[in-house]
């Protein structure tokens, strides 16, 4: 049995692993921590490996943004596993229009009571899910504190890292609007997998999972 810890994804919390089956393993939770104003991504992991205790040959699954956090733990951590879903190892598999917010970072500029509004452009880069998971997906939105997401923005359009340590894992989808997996080197491709494909592909990422875990 191994200790898992499950990080969400940006605007999300670990109800993201609802459908995901770790039967067998002792599960933690690693909801958001308040980050410092100066926080980097790097600097934010040490952060959640001191707040959860995470220890060498423990396993970290992580979620979009929740994955560009477990690659950086990994760094840090001689981990067993680090299992990435919907996300990017080095800043080289970002999509191009990281290049434009770099240079352009508007999300600087709207205001905190607008930005809930905005959550809802995202949806449709997310892909289709059921109305049940979509008010869960909102619900999660709705309740990330704005000024976690400006921080949030900034740290991954900042992220630079070309290490990818041996313990990590990458799945992806190859509908993904948000991490396109033609971008995306070494992972394991499920077809038709949206941004959100932790709620609509969930039996492939179990059995992926269990697969993994297992060895």
């Amino acid at each position: 049995m191994s200790r898992i810890f499950l990080i969400p994804g940006l605007g999300a919390d670990c109800r993201i692993y609802k459908n995901i089956n770790l039967d067998g393993h002792e599960v933690i939770m690693v909801n958001w921590i308040n980050p410092e104003p100066e926080d980097t991504l790097n600097t934010y992991s040490q952060s959640i490996i001191n707040q959860f205790n995470i220890a060498e040959r423990d396993v970290v699954i992580g979620n979009s943004m929740g994955g560009i956090v477990a690659v950086e733990i990994a760094k840090q951590i001689d981990l067993k596993k680090a299992i990435i879903i919907s996300s990017i190892k080095t800043d080289s598999e970002a999509p191009r229009y990281f290049y434009f917010f770099r240079k352009y970072p508007l999300y600087r500029y709207i205001p905190d009571n607008m930005l809930v509004n905005l959550k809802f452009l995202l949806k449709p880069l997310f892909g289709k899910i059921s109305k049940k998971n979509a008010e869960l997906f909102v619900d999660m939105l709705e309740n990330t504190p704005p000024e976690f997401i400006k921080w949030a923005m900034k740290a991954i359009l900042d992220w630079r890292n070309s290490e990818i340590p041996a313990s990590v894992y990458h799945i992806t989808g190859n509908k993904d609007a948000i991490f396109p997996d033609k971008y995306i080197k070494n992972a394991q491709i499920i077809n038709n997998g949206s941004h959100l494909m932790i709620f609509t592909k969930a039996k492939e990422i179990n059995q992926m999972l269990k697969q993994l875990l297992a060895e």
